[in-house]
């Protein structure tokens, strides 16, 4: 994955074992889903397309979501913490996570970046799990 906003990695797992091991993975690093977005079967009922499996998933650690709430209450403009499971059209599965250190900067604050660089840390373990 190329881009300045996330990170991931491809997954040699079935797409619903790869979401179920993100699942439990976020858990152990005190994750908890909030939401869960399936993409596929939105825009199959909202535009009959027919897509890979793809699923948002809304992950927050309530600790770290209240610490950040503290210093910039707007920051819930930023949260969850978005990690994508997904299937490409060639059949591999990729596991891709929102990376929090560009987001929480654009807030200025310095109190949100060992935040960030924490929850940073939490979500590669995720990806290492996996």
């Amino acid at each position: 994955m190329k881009n300045g906003y996330g990170f991931g990695k491809e997954v040699a797992l079935p797409f619903a074992q790869a979401l179920a091991r993100t699942t439990e993975a976020l858990a152990k690093e005190g994750f908890g889903v909030l939401t869960e977005i399936d993409v596929a079967a939105t825009m199959k009922k909202k535009l009959d397309l027919d897509l890979p499996p793809y699923r948002i998933l809304g992950a927050c650690n309530p600790s770290f979501a209240a610490k950040a709430l503290a210093a910039e209450p707007s920051i819930g403009l930023l949260l969850p913490c978005n990690v994508v499971v997904r299937q490409d059209d060639a059949g591999t599965v990729h596991v891709e996570f929102l990376d929090p250190q560009p987001m929480f900067r654009l807030t200025g604050r310095a109190a949100v970046e060992p935040l960030a660089d924490e929850v940073r840390a939490r979500l590669a373990r995720v990806m290492d799990a996996l």
